[in-house]
């Protein structure tokens, strides 16, 4: 959420802000979950291998911890982690 909403609220747009918190909240699609201290620990852990910032570290821990099978993002450092696959977003390929 927090990752979602800061680019809108510093555009100070509101009402996109207000239709990424409903996507996240209310769409379906996705599910949000508290950091729990199994996900702390594990995000030391990954910054400490890995050297991740804080926010990546958590993100990547809330995934192995909640048993996701892979990662989707853009950012190409957490390609390092081995405990997980992740999957590059400009690096896909989509059909049409």
């Amino acid at each position: 959420m927090t990752e979602a909403l800061t680019r809108p609220l510093k555009l100070n747009n509101t009402k996109l802000a207000a239709e990424y918190r409903d996507i996240l909240l209310y769409g379906g699609q996705f599910r949000l979950v508290p950091v729990t201290e199994g996900i702390a620990e594990t995000a030391a852990q990954l910054r400490a291998r890995y050297n991740l910032r804080t926010p990546e570290a958590i993100h990547v821990a809330t995934a192995l911890e909640n048993g996701c099978d892979a990662f989707l993002t853009n950012d190409k450092g957490i390609q390092r982690v081995a405990e997980i696959r992740t999957l590059v977003l400009d690096d896909l390929e989509v059909d049409s």
